[in-house]
C-alpha cells in the first residue's frame, strides 16, 4: 500500500458500515480520503477520531443521487486536493419488497443510488485520473453476492437486479479501459451477509435484523475492508477483477 500514501481516495456512503470501515483503513494507510455521505456529521465524528493518523479524512456532504451535488463534489476535490486516484463506490440501498408489491418510486430509488450514481461517480473519477495523466488509478465497486445469483430472501429481487447491473457494468468498464489502452483498474467486491445497518435501513426491524445475524453466518465490515485492501495493494500490472466473499 506504500504507493497510495498521500494520494486521494473517494469513498461514498462513508458514514457507517463498510464505507466507514474502508475510510478508517485508508486513512491508516496514509491516504487523503474524501468521505461522502448525506449524514456528514457522522463522517466528521470519524474524522475527528482519526486525527493523528498517517492520512486524513475530509468529510463532504453529498447526496450522490443528485447529479449537481456529485459534480460540485468532484469540482471541490479538484480544487482542494487535485483529483481522485481511487474511487470506492460503496453507497447502496435496498427496499425489501416483493416485485408484485413494490412501487416505481422504490425501484427508482434503488436504481438511482445503486446504478446511476455509481456510474456518474465512476465517470467523473476516471475523467479526473485521465485529466492528470494518472494511469494507475483504481475504481472499486462494492457489489454483492446478490449480483451473481438471485437470492431466496423475500423482497430482495429488485435489489438483486440492480447488483447484477453492477456486475455487468464492472466488466463493461474493464473492456472500455482495455480498448483505450488504459491501465486504470476496475474491481468489484461482492460480499454475502455483513452485519451493518444495511438491512434495518432496508426496512427490516431491529429485532428481525438481530435474529438474522444470530441465525445465519455473517461477516463484519472490517472483513470486507481486508479484501478491498488486498485488491488495492495488488501490483499495478495485476487487476483483481471480482472478489466473492462468503461468511462461514
Amino acid at each position: 500500500m506504500e504507493r497510495w500514501s498521500g494520494r486521494v481516495a473517494l469513498v461514498t456512503g462513508a458514514s457507517a458500515g463498510i464505507g466507514a470501515s474502508v475510510a478508517r483503513r485508508l486513512v491508516a494507510e496514509g491516504m487523503r480520503v474524501v468521505g461522502a455521505a448525506r449524514s456528514v456529521e457522522r463522517v466528521q465524528a470519524l474524522a475527528d477520531e482519526l486525527k493523528g493518523q498517517p492520512g486524513t479524512l475530509i468529510p463532504i456532504k453529498c447526496d450522490i443521487t443528485k447529479d449537481d451535488q456529485v459534480m460540485s463534489m468532484f469540482a471541490r476535490i479538484k480544487r482542494e486536493l487535485g483529483g481522485v486516484d481511487v474511487c470506492v463506490n460503496n453507497a447502496g440501498l435496498a427496499v425489501f419488497k416483493d416485485l408484485l408489491e413494490g412501487s416505481p418510486e422504490e425501484w427508482r430509488r434503488m436504481l438511482d443510488l445503486n446504478v446511476v450514481a455509481l456510474c456518474l461517480c465512476t465517470r467523473e473519477a476516471v475523467a479526473s485520473m485521465r485529466e492528470r495523466g494518472v494511469d494507475d488509478g483504481h475504481v472499486i465497486h462494492l457489489n454483492s453476492i446478490a449480483g451473481h445469483y438471485v437470492t431466496e430472501y423475500p423482497g430482495t429481487q429488485f435489489y438483486c437486479g440492480t447488483k447484477h447491473m453492477v456486475t455487468t457494468l464492472t466488466e463493461a468498464l474493464r473492456l472500455e479501459l482495455r480498448r483505450a489502452n488504459s491501465k486504470i483498474r476496475i474491481s468489484s467486491i461482492s460480499p454475502g451477509v455483513v452485519e451493518t445497518e444495511f438491512v434495518v435501513n432496508a426496512g427490516m426491524s431491529q429485532d428481525a435484523a438481530q435474529q438474522l445475524y444470530q441465525e445465519r453466518p455473517r461477516m463484519q465490515a472490517d472483513d470486507v475492508t481486508d479484501s478491498l485492501i488486498h485488491v488495492l495493494a495488488a501490483p499495478p500490472h495485476v487487476q483483481i477483477h471480482d472478489v466473492l466473499i462468503w461468511p462461514l
